[in-house]
């Protein structure tokens, strides 16, 4: 295989002047070639066609286990642009559960959405839950157990696209843009969400009205990828597709997202959600449950597989997950670009650690042609740079044995 990949990208140039800023450790950079695959090689040696971006972090813990955090980093620019995709999806689930505290209404407290503008869609219950209704609670476990599109844009709706940027700036993420429902709107129809409304037993115990987000975004920087796209009326347009008015989310910024919901002592109080014991418990699971363990939803594990969502060490091939590790992530797939943002965890032998990665493969160059090197490329990616760090950590001496239990989960009882 690795020869058919070599020969179909030869002729990408090396290091170009779009890596000038980027940010590379010399020991995640020396331990990555020492320990690559041909195919991991390759995609090392062109880094304009592949755009790889890896953040690897170390995690020590004290005598007391408080958690110390040192990152390493390979190729990593927030500047550069990949598309997030699903990973958005991360930090709205923490929105929501930050936005229903302010608003003291319980997650699982059925919901109800109208529509007030073009292309809006109702919600008036949920088949998938134990009662058939919606929930923010639902919607969350859907979003993190096969990544749902339509919980996504639940709660966005929910949450609101002016709040969204208000509260993720406000915690520091200046570059993070997310303007954009999985479904077909225009850039207005985004700015718009649905009237929202809670009932607990036939009683609306809080009403949201339709909102409008007056933010202006800068649009200004072009973000041009590939050479070639098909727009939304089927035609090939021979020119890069644009994203500069796209979902954004720098690596950086969602590895600090997902360690902030983690290890919410580690980050500056600022960047903190405003969560409850309750909330960050039930994150924990639904973040690293399999769908073969959901009995609502109730998956088909032929397509929705245990590692469907889990890119690193795993998703290549289907692996099997070990029962004596559990991974803490958000994955995203979208236009060639494949991301995940992971803390691994291995019980049995008492490694912790994060790992967050991009990859770009496309090799035509066209984009929305659904001909993305995924399953050639991409997957046996994210497997072997995980299984690299993994192998490390199983190896490497630490000062004090981690307790790990706060992340044992019984994924056989409800909440």
């Amino acid at each position: 295989m690795f020869r058919c990949v070599l020969g179909l990208f030869l002729g990408i140039g090396c290091m170009g002047s779009i890596h000038a800023q980027s940010r590379t450790s010399k020991f995640l950079d020396d331990l990555l070639h020492e320990q690559a695959s041909p195919l991991l090689r390759h995609v090392l040696q062109y880094p304009d066609s592949f755009q790889c971006q890896i953040i690897y972090t170390r995690i020590d813990r004290d005598a007391r286990n408080r958690p110390t955090f040192q990152h390493f980093y390979y190729d990593v620019d927030a500047k550069r642009y990949f598309n997030p995709a699903s990973t958005v999806k991360m930090p709205l689930a923490f929105l929501a559960l930050e936005k229903l505290n302010a608003i003291k209404v319980d997650k699982n407290t059925p919901l109800f959405i109208d529509s007030a503008y073009a292309g809006q869609t109702k919600v008036t219950g949920d088949t998938s839950s134990a009662n058939g209704l919606a929930s923010i609670a639902h919607y969350i476990k859907k979003v993190f157990l096969v990544s749902d599109n339509d919980a996504y844009n639940r709660l966005y709706e929910f949450i609101g696209q002016q709040t969204i940027h208000e509260q993720l700036w406000a915690k520091g993420y200046k570059d993070i843009r997310i303007v954009r429902r999985f479904a077909p709107a225009t850039e207005e129809g985004n700015r718009h969400t649905n009237p929202v409304r809670f009932e607990a037993d036939g009683r609306a115990v809080y009403t949201q009205p339709a909102a409008y987000s007056s933010l202006k975004y800068d649009y200004s920087r072009q973000l041009m990828v590939g050479k070639g796209h098909w727009d939304k009326n089927d035609s090939l347009i021979n020119q890069p597709m644009d994203f500069s008015r796209h979902n954004n989310v720098p690596l950086a910024d969602l590895q600090q997202i997902l360690q902030s919901a983690l290890f919410p002592a580690s980050v500056p109080a600022k960047q903190r959600f405003h969560l409850t014991p309750a909330d960050y418990k039930f994150l924990y699971r639904y973040m690293s449950e399999l769908p073969s363990e959901s009995d609502y939803p109730r998956y088909d594990t032929a397509e929705y597989f245990d590692s469907y969502t889990k890119f690193f060490l795993f998703k290549a091939g289907k692996s099997k997950i070990p029962d004596y590790m559990r991974v803490f992530n958000k994955t995203g797939w979208s236009y060639g670009f494949l991301t995940d943002v992971a803390y691994i965890v291995d019980f049995k032998h008492n490694v912790e650690f994060m790992l967050s990665g991009v990859i770009y493969v496309n090799r035509d160059g066209i984009l929305n042609d659904n001909k993305y090197e995924y399953e050639e490329i991409g997957y046996p990616f994210f497997k072997e740079v995980g299984n690299i760090i993994y192998n490390y950590e199983l190896k490497r001496k630490r000062a004090n044995k981690p307790d790990l239990r706060q992340f044992k989960i019984d994924y056989k009882n409800a909440l």
